[in-house]
């Protein structure tokens, strides 16, 4: 993967499967202009090297999870395997080590507000404290980092968008549902018949319960990619406090900022979180001086440089 790199119609598949990661390569070939053939040749290319993967995931609110976001402080001898155990756990997600290797942050998922957060959680002195902070609503970065999703024009995301109409309401999956769900969680492009074999699942079935959950807004599906390959260098995990009254006007800015990959307001002194995405570090400087610093209502700022991934929406990045 390290000499992988990406041309503007890889871009523009990456960006493709983000607006719908089910597409069919005939879809994306038509809409892309170019051949059946070629789009299924360099997807493969992307997916076997490991560069590139669709993820099912599904909408937390609407299966009753609440979203947690962790910051875990420890000797620094300690933190690459603190990262590993974290990222092996099916409830977390975008587990990265920051702060120089001293520090590992994630997102955990609970599904009722009383239940205890990483209770399996590695103890002992080389763990210094833990935080976590509720994630109330995410306010940039639902459909995307811009850097990947800069490809398209507008008719051409139109022509891919799939149609969805969320209600909002909760859900309760089945057993089925959740079967289904584990297998997209591993690769949101398995075919019915693989979906199938793996599930038990009528194939008819599971293409129609499948349908019905990416429309009514339960199950959508995210694409796994490093930013490097996009020529984005630096990374880091951003902390804001903000007053009160101004953080509906500081979301709102948020996510018109190119560099802004995720953003949600959290509880505690520290209301906002960000994780951004930057050409390097003199870029990050740039964006923290000019734009996050011009923010009206932010009333201090935290910076934790992303030292390593060890796992994105769904990939392990380290296996130790």
């Amino acid at each position: 993967m390290d000499s992988l790199t990406l041309d503007d119609l890889d871009e523009q598949l990456v960006h493709a499967l983000q607006v719908d990661g089910r597409a069919s390569f005939s879809r994306i070939a038509e809409v892309l202009g170019a051949s059946d053939r070629t789009i299924a040749r360099r997807y493969h290319r992307l997916r076997s090297a490991g560069a590139v993967r669709v993820i099912g995931l599904l909408d937390s609110r609407r299966v009753g999870r609440v979203d947690w976001l962790v910051r875990i402080q420890c000797a620094p001898d300690a933190a690459l395997a603190v990262a590993a155990t974290l990222a092996h756990r099916n409830d977390t997600s975008w587990v990265s080590l920051t702060s120089g290797g001293t520090e590992v942050t994630c997102v955990t998922h609970t599904h009722h507000q009383g239940t205890p957060l990483l209770r399996k959680l590695p103890r002992g002195p080389r763990i210094v404290s833990v935080t976590a902070q509720c994630m109330l609503r995410a306010v940039a970065g639902t459909s995307g980092w811009h850097g990947r999703t800069a490809a398209l024009t507008p008719d051409q995301i139109d022509q891919l968008s799939p149609v969805t109409c969320a209600s909002g309401a909760p859900v309760d999956l089945t057993d089925a549902d959740r079967r289904l769900v584990a297998e997209l969680a591993k690769d949101g492009r398995t075919s019915y018949p693989d979906l199938a074999a793996a599930t038990g699942i009528p194939e008819s079935t599971a293409r129609r319960r499948l349908a019905e959950l990416r429309h009514d807004g339960v199950l959508y599906f995210d694409v796994d990619v490093d930013s490097l390959l996009f020529g984005y260098t630096t990374e880091a995990a951003l902390w804001l406090t903000v007053a009160p009254t101004e953080l509906t006007a500081v979301a709102t800015d948020l996510a018109r900022h190119p560099q802004v990959a995720f953003a949600a307001a959290v509880t505690g002194p520290t209301n906002m979180f960000a994780f951004v995405v930057c050409r390097d570090p003199d870029a990050l400087y740039d964006y923290l001086a000019t734009q996050v610093g011009a923010l009206r209502g932010v009333l201090q700022v935290e910076t934790a440089p992303i030292m390593r991934s060890a796992k994105r929406s769904g990939a392990l990045m380290i296996r130790n």
